[in-house]
C-alpha cells in the first residue's frame, strides 16, 4: 500500500490549508493502524504534527499544532485530512502522512511503517 499526500501550497500568514492523505495501490490498511502527519523543514529533523486511527476519532497533536490544526477522517473518500488554520511562517515545511502499527500516542517517525511522498506547505507574505 502507498499513501498519497496532497493539498499543499503557498499561503499568507493567518490563512488556512487542508491536506489530504489517501491510501492507494495493492496491500491493505488495517482500521486499527495509526495514521499521522509529520513535517520537515529545511535543515531540520522530521517532526510529529498529529495522528489518529483509521477506525476511530481519537486524536493527538504536537504542542505547535494543538488548537490550530485538526486531523480527521473523511469516510466517504477514505482519506485522512489535516485542516490547518492560523498558519504561521514557521509552519513552512514538507508535510508527510504516514501509517502503520505504531501504538496510539506514538510520535517518533521510526514508529510509522509506510510513508507518502510529501506535499510542500509554504507560509509567507
Amino acid at each position: 500500500v502507498q499513501l498519497q499526500a496532497s493539498g499543499g501550497g503557498l499561503v499568507q500568514p493567518g490563512a488556512s490549508l487542508t491536506l489530504s492523505c489517501a491510501p492507494s495501490g495493492p496491500g491493505r490498511i488495517f482500521s486499527s493502524w495509526i495514521v499521522g502527519w509529520f513535517r520537515q523543514a529545511p535543515g531540520k529533523e522530521r517532526e510529529f504534527v498529529a495522528a489518529t486511527r483509521w477506525s476511530r476519532q481519537s486524536t493527538y497533536y504536537s504542542d505547535s499544532a494543538k488548537g490550530r490544526f485538526t486531523i480527521s477522517r473523511d469516510n466517504a473518500k477514505n482519506t485522512v485530512v489535516l485542516q490547518m488554520n492560523s498558519l504561521k511562517p514557521e509552519d513552512t515545511a514538507v508535510y508527510f502522512c504516514a501509517t502503520g502499527t505504531a501504538d496510539f500516542g506514538a510520535r517518533r517517525a521510526a514508529a510509522f511503517n509506510t510513508w507518502g511522498q510529501g506535499t510542500q506547505v509554504t507560509v509567507s507574505s
